[in-house]
């Protein structure tokens, strides 16, 4: 399991709905991606089951049904009865620097595999303090990660233009790119673009420009910083932009702490 988790996280009341109603997600197509996120990065999540009692675990499958959840039971028996005997779980993590809290009800023990597991019906609503498409990775140079964009030339009908990635989100990326060589309008579509990350095949893309700000380099060099947006990305591609955000972040995290 991933080390993902606040250690000691204070479970938010639910019930101050005032208060963060439009953090809630309670959609069901909603949830139970979120759910499949935690499931696919391995967050660590701080179990609370009343009385300051906790433990750390992790979510293990969605069904097919997609109807209940399975989640590590504790390694302590005495713990997973007193887990089992709560009226409720409530589960605290992080993705992406994003607190996810929700709540389990119902809970049931089981074995997978010779462990012993922990069974309980998808919860309705997930709070979600923050939107995942907030966070924004700044791109170490050290990935050597970079984009090709396909633009109208300024001497040329079309031209293919290679750029550093300067940072990403799920939502877009930050280019740097030469001046002087295409005419990129503000809200112009990119097709046939793709996305060059580390120890990934390269990602096929429709961006979309948002903004295109001339910087100069400390060699005195001009350059383009230019921002863009995903257009209709799929939902694989999401995941695998995601998935390289999460990485990066936490080696970047395991260094600072020593551990690289």
């Amino acid at each position: 399991m991933t080390p993902n988790a606040e250690r000691t996280p204070t479970p938010i009341d639910m019930d101050r709905r005032d208060a963060i109603e439009q953090f809630i997600l309670s959609g069901r197509r909603q949830v139970r991606q979120l759910l499949r996120e935690l499931i696919e990065h391995r967050a660590l999540i701080s179990g609370h089951f009343g009385n300051g009692r906790s433990f750390l675990t992790a979510l293990l499958e969605l069904p097919g049904d997609e109807e209940t959840i399975t989640l590590d039971a504790s390694p302590d028996p005495d713990t997973n009865q007193r887990i089992l005997a709560a009226p409720k779980l409530v589960c605290v993590t992080q993705l992406d620097h994003i607190r996810i809290q929700f709540a389990l009800h119902d809970i049931q023990q089981g074995r997978d595999g010779g462990r012993s597991v922990l069974h309980a019906a998808v919860p309705r609503e997930i709070l979600r303090l923050q939107r995942r498409a907030a966070y924004r990775l700044s791109v170490p140079l050290s990935h050597a990660a970079t984009a090709l964009v396909r633009a109208k030339g300024i001497a040329e009908p079309l031209v293919e233009m290679s750029g550093r990635l300067l940072d990403i989100s799920v939502g877009g990326i930050a280019l740097q790119l030469p001046p002087d060589t295409a005419q990129l309008t503000i809200g112009e579509r990119l097709a046939d673009c793709s996305l060059q990350l580390p120890n990934i095949d390269p990602i096929a893309l429709q961006l979309r420009v948002c903004y295109v700000n001339p910087q100069e380099q400390r060699s005195g060099t001009r350059m383009l910083r230019v921002g863009l947006a995903f257009a209709d990305l799929p939902h694989s591609t999401e995941n695998m932009i995601q998935r390289y955000i999460f990485n990066t972040e936490r080696e970047r995290n395991a260094r600072e702490r020593g551990g690289l």
